[in-house]
């Protein structure tokens, strides 16, 4: 009896989660990041290079916009036709940018991203406890079918077959499954492993990682009793993420990071700087810093929302 019940609550949760990342649409870049009909028509008469970069800086400077491209430029879609928020990329099987686009999973037939990347991780953690579940109650009999304990029928066979299918799918799967909880231990995703985000001040591969407790509740939420279900609880918008940069105050020295990589026109920095450090509007609940009061004001602009500034690029 209690072998039965734990089958089928591994069961109902490992069909429960695949049913959500297969059927949870991937989330699409919010109107405000697509172009105008203007902006569109400027961007078609100017030629590339510059002034296409200034149409596209005039669109994105209201915009919560950390990264760039390899050569600096704003990160645009010419076939969405819109400026890509952090962390997103266009699938070419989708054919549509996707925010925070972790991979196009052809196991699910779905692209896996902001609105199911928590769905994809229980996924793997209920898909591999189902497999070490029926690989360890079907131990015995694989034992006793080795040992010619077992009576000499055509079923013996299928317990040798179930047996070998669980166990290598429970490796195959525990190796996917620790991949991906070191992603989220690290807040990247599987195109940040392989191409490190790029910010306006140099290229930072943990540029997004918070910390071990606030990244694990980016993916799965502040409310725990959410976060064995497969139930969305994720936090922020997929347009806009909290990262351990800050803007840096004007009055202080600037870093040799900063240096190598900023240009003589450039008013802000961004020095690396812990999260804990600085005000983030979608992780940190109470400010844990403060300025004097001659330079609070100024902090009080720039870490609003650092991303709404935007530098001169030459």
């Amino acid at each position: 009896v209690v072998c039965l019940v734990a089958y089928h609550i591994f069961f109902m949760l490992f069909v429960w989660s695949y049913w959500k990342t297969i059927f949870t649409l991937p989330m699409n870049p919010s109107k405000e990041f697509h172009l105008s009909y203007s902006d569109k028509e400027s961007l078609e008469r100017e030629p590339r290079g510059e002034s296409q970069q200034e149409v596209l800086r005039r669109a994105a400077k209201d915009l919560p916009i950390y990264t760039r491209t390899m050569s600096g430029a704003i990160r645009y879609c010419d076939r969405c036709h819109l400026v890509k928020p952090d962390r997103c990329h266009h699938c070419s099987v989708c054919d549509k940018c996707i925010l925070k686009m972790d991979h196009h999973c052809p196991w699910v037939n779905n692209c896996v991203g902001f609105s199911n990347y928590k769905f994809f991780l229980l996924f793997l953690a209920y898909s591999l406890l189902y497999c070490l579940f029926i690989a360890a109650t079907d131990l015995q009999y694989f034992i006793k079918f080795w040992t010619n304990g077992l009576p000499d029928t055509q079923a013996k066979f299928h317990i040798m077959f179930l047996f070998f299918a669980a166990a290598m799918f429970s490796v195959s799967l525990s190796s996917l499954f620790g991949y991906h909880c070191w992603l989220v231990s690290k807040n990247k995703s599987t195109l940040e492993v392989f191409r490190a985000p790029i910010f306006r001040h140099r290229t930072d591969k943990n540029g997004f990682s918070l910390g071990f407790s606030k990244n694990l509740r980016q993916v799965f939420g502040d409310e725990k009793k959410y976060w064995l279900l497969p139930v969305f609880s994720s936090l922020g918008d997929g347009c806009s993420f909290p990262t351990c940069l800050v803007n840096q105050d004007p009055e202080q020295a600037f870093t040799p990071g900063a240096l190598n990589s900023t240009s003589k026109n450039e008013n802000h920095l961004f020095p690396a700087k812990p999260l804990r450090d600085s005000q983030s509007h979608l992780l940190t609940d109470t400010p844990s810093w403060s300025e004097t009061s001659g330079k609070a004001e100024k902090g009080k602009v720039g870490m609003s929302n650092p991303a709404l500034t935007m530098e001169n690029e030459t």
